[in-house]
């Protein structure tokens, strides 16, 4: 532990397990306090478990045990006002807010069932999320913050999760990290005059929920769907390595949270409304998709 962090407060959302996890974890380890919130039920369009009240529970626990305090809430990022009250709480218990996570995200994919609830519910999380977050946080930052925003490679690249097979809510997904990267880029300006700066991690596969599930084995192995099978994680598994142009499936959450704890800190003081890969090559490797 450097320290890097010490007298700030880091506001993450999808802080129950994962990257959001990791970034509260992480952060906590640098000395900041965490405001972390998480939705800690299912949303009915998506098909792989969400974050459950005991994740949140044991996120708060690991920041404990690193000595850090936490003040950790159920709220959904599509509902503005529970974030709000969540920040508020954050706000009473700690003073104020230096640190944005802008973190929580969904991919519900058709599992040969597409609805266009898939879409709205994919973007209500994915970018209305954002938006909300940013929103209910910006009155309580103080000039010199730090703004991080969960974006995604795989959304950066036609054919991935717009593939027609992952449905509308791959769509939705898709659709809803392209256009945070032209909000960062916006917002930057609006907050360079406070020295505010905002900034976009894309992650290639991470080793997360979003990724291990039922659903995305069959999308990486079409042809045991066809089957009438079932596919793993060992049968996906060696596949997801041909996303990247480096020899891995995926990367760990923490590889997230190392870059957002430096754009947290003042040693990125200047550095604002970029779009920063954590990818592996992925994007260099398949610039205009898989398969095109």
């Amino acid at each position: 532990m450097t320290g890097s962090l010490t007298g700030k407060v880091a506001f993450i959302t999808g802080a129950a397990r994962g990257q959001g996890r990791a970034h509260a974890v992480a952060m906590a380890r640098e000395g900041a306090d965490i405001i972390a919130v998480d939705i800690c039920r299912q949303i009915e369009s998506n098909p792989y478990p969400l974050a459950t009240p005991e994740d949140l529970d044991e996120t708060a626990r690991a920041v404990g045990e690193l000595g850090g305090r936490i003040v950790a809430r159920i709220a959904d990022v599509r509902e503005r006002h529970e974030l709000r009250d969540a920040v508020a709480a954050g706000v009473t218990e700690f003073g104020k807010i230096d640190i944005v996570v802008a973190n929580a995200g969904i991919l519900p994919m058709a599992m040969g069932k597409p609805d266009p609830m898939q879409f709205v519910d994919a973007s209500d999380v994915d970018l209305l999320g954002v938006l909300n977050t940013v929103a209910v946080s910006v009155p309580h930052l103080p000039d010199g913050s730090s703004i991080i925003v969960t974006g995604s490679t795989a959304g950066m690249i036609r054919g991935t999760t717009d593939n027609p097979n992952m449905g509308p809510g791959g769509a939705g997904y898709g659709w809803s990290k392209r256009v945070v990267i032209e909000y960062v880029e916006e917002m930057s300006l609006h907050l360079a005059p406070r020295m505010i700066r905002i900034n976009a991690i894309h992650p290639t596969n991470v080793n997360t929920d979003l990724l291990q599930n039922d659903g995305m084995y069959s999308m990486f192995r079409p042809d045991l769907t066809a089957a009438g099978k079932q596919a793993t994680r060992e049968d996906a598994e060696p596949l997801f390595t041909i996303f990247q142009a480096m020899p891995i499936p995926y990367v760990e959450p923490e590889d997230i949270a190392n870059l957002a704890v430096f754009l947290a800190g003042d040693k990125s003081r200047y550095i604002t409304g970029q779009q920063i890969r954590v990818d592996g090559g992925s994007l260099l490797k398949w610039p205009n998709g898989p398969g095109r």
